[in-house]
Parts: structure tokens; sequence; C-alpha cells
């Protein structure tokens, strides 16, 4: 008996006696890459991130040097007056980067959507429509064009793609059709060889032109359709890139019409109910919103320019487009700037959308 109970001591001894384990001290999980780049630029470089500008020339000269080193825009696009050739094209990118000596990678965008919307005709072989793709019938011909797309723009050091279309129906060839699913079925396969090609590319133009009855390019238009006819009749399209697709490999933009059943009084570019309502809440969209040209007619001719950037921005907008007059590029930027000065517009607001922008670009690195 004394044994047995001996040998039950020292059991619950040895057990008292187990191994000491060493105490692993807290590992910090690695720091964000976006939040360091984040932090380290200052509230005039963020700003001028959310802005996209055009310029003129063929090579670098002052007044872009300037624009680039005043207001660290963020990204130009390219239209027919700055291109010549693919080698020069990619040396006067090359050569803005350069410039600009940013911290992050530049967007250099295009209107590359076919047909008659396209750039460098003359020396590149540009897509055919998107109206006559769709008519095709086969959506594996808009993903052939799209790769097509992204490897001619490649070559030109541009990033991004103004393109698809996702309008349902318009009058003009650069819809693939009238019907809301086949266009969403022929957006989805350009959104797919954009990416086989790791390239970024641009919904457009939310919530849908495709019922515009005036060029925006001229004048404000309104859509007074219902919101449950939007639904079924423009916005599918969007939804389903939306839904499906890595959000931050793309950009909505959008446009300036008016959508009475949403906001009967902004234009969609401007408007909160439009932006954060509809795309950001409704369908859920995280990535990258930039607006059509804030200088178009239809919306110009209707708003102050000093005051666009800043309703863009309010509306939960991330980058103006501002694509032909270096003084109201500058106008924006600095309209910007004050009203975070003044409190209208808080950093926080600012470095919620730079963060998006900053997603976007990390695939250029």
């Amino acid at each position: 008996m004394k044994k047995f109970l001996a040998l039950i001591l020292a059991a619950i001894i040895c057990a008292g006696c187990g191994e000491v384990k060493e105490v692993q001290a807290d590992v910090l999980p690695p720091p964000d890459p976006i939040e360091q780049q984040l932090n380290s630029m200052t509230l005039e470089e963020k700003i001028g991130q959310m802005i996209m500008i055009g310029v003129y020339g063929t090579e670098l000269n002052d007044d872009i040097i300037y624009s680039l080193n005043q207001f660290h825009f963020g990204g130009v696009i390219f239209y027919d007056r700055n291109l010549e050739s693919v080698a020069q094209t990619k040396k006067f990118a090359n050569d803005i980067e350069a410039a600009a000596n940013q911290k992050v990678p530049m967007f250099f965008a295009i209107d590359m959507e076919g047909g008659r919307v396209v750039r460098g005709k003359n020396f590149l072989e540009v897509a055919p429509s998107q109206e006559s793709i769709g008519l095709d019938g086969n959506p594996e011909a808009a993903k052939y064009w799209a790769k097509h797309n992204a490897t001619i723009l490649k070559s030109l050091g541009v990033n991004i793609n103004f393109a698809p279309v996702a309008d349902v129906g318009s009058r003009d060839t650069r819809s693939f059709g009238d019907d809301a699913q086949i266009v969403s079925n022929f957006v989805d396969a350009a959104a797919q060889g954009y990416e086989e090609e790791n390239f970024l590319y641009t919904l457009k133009h939310f919530p849908g032109i495709g019922k515009s009855k005036i060029d925006p390019h001229q004048e404000v238009s309104a859509v007074e359709d219902s919101k449950e006819i939007l639904d079924a009749e423009d916005l599918p399209p969007f939804k389903k890139i939306i839904r499906w697709h890595d959000n931050s490999k793309f950009m909505v933009m959008v446009g300036h019409l008016k959508y009475d059943a949403l906001d009967p009084v902004n234009s969609a570019s401007l408007s909160p109910a439009v932006m954060m309502g509809l795309l950001r809440n409704e369908l859920g969209f995280t990535g990258v919103v930039i607006t059509d040209d804030l200088e178009m007619g239809a919306i110009k001719n209707n708003t102050d320019l000093p005051s666009l950037g800043v309703k863009m921005i309010l509306a939960g907008g991330d980058i103006a487009l501002v694509c032909h007059n270096y003084e109201s590029q500058q106008i924006v930027y600095n309209s910007i700037l004050a009203a975070v000065q003044r409190g209208e517009i808080s950093e926080a607001r600012i470095n919620e959308s730079v963060r998006r922008i900053l997603k976007m670009k990390a695939h250029l690195q």
C-alpha cells in the first residue's frame, strides 16, 4: 500500500514538473504597403492623385513639367494630339513619368473602344466598333479584341484603357447591343480579356447613357425612367462585372446625365445618390470611381468650375478627369485643396480615395 501511494505521489510531482514552454513574443503583422505609401504623401500629393489630366504636344515640354511638379497630377490621358508613333508615344509616357518623379506609378489612359472611338489609327491596328462585335453574336470576339487592345496599349506605355463601354443601346455604334443581358455577356468577356493580359480597364458610362437624347459633350440630358427600368435595362452589365471581378482591376466612369429616379438635381458625376447610394452601397463597388471629362458641356455649362472637383469628392468620386485646359486643371486642384484646408472636405475623406487609387496602382508595380 505504501509503495502504491509513493508511486501516485511521484506521478503527481512529475506532472507538475512538465517542460517549461518558451513564451512567444507577439509577432506584429507586416506593414501594409498601401498605408506606408499613403502616410509618406503630403496632402498636396494626395490631391494630385485624384486628378487625371490631358496634355498638349508629342514630347515633354515646360507646361507639362510645371503641371506635374506644381500639382502632382497622378495620371494623364492621351489623345491623337499626343500620338505620332509607337516609339514616340512610349518615350513620351516614360519622360512624363520621369519628370513627375512620384512615389507611385502614374496612370496613362486612352480611349480605345474600337470603331470611331480609337486613337492612333494611322499607325495602329484598331478594333472594330463594339456594335459590330456585338452583332457578330460571339462574346469571344469581345475577349479577343480586349486582349488585342491591351497588347497594343502596353506597347505605347499606356496602362489603362477607358473601355469597354457598358452602356446598353447607344445610337452611335459604341454599345455591344440593345439587350441588357447580351451586353452583360460581351462586357464580361472583354473584362476577362483585359484581366488575362494583366491590363487595367474601365466600365463606362455609369449608370448607363444608352437612353441619352443629347450628346453630353454639348449639354446635359435627363433620363426619366424609373429605378425599376434602370435596374432591368441599364445596370446589369455594371452589376455583373462588379460582382464577379476584382474591383481593384477596373475603374467605373460616371457620366454626366441626370437620372430623375435617382437624383433629379445633380448630374450623375456629382450625385451622392448615384455614386454613394447606388454604386457604392447598393452595387457594392469598392474600386476607383472616375468622372467623365469635367470640361464637357453637360457639366461645365451648368456648374461653376471651381466647385466641380469639390462636389465630385463629396458625392463619392475618386478621380476628376480634366482633359483639355491647363487652367481648368489647376482650378480644380486648387479648389479641392482649399476645401480641405477650410474643413469642407476632411483629409480622412481624401485618404479613402487615395487608398483605392493606390490599391489599383499596385497592379502596375
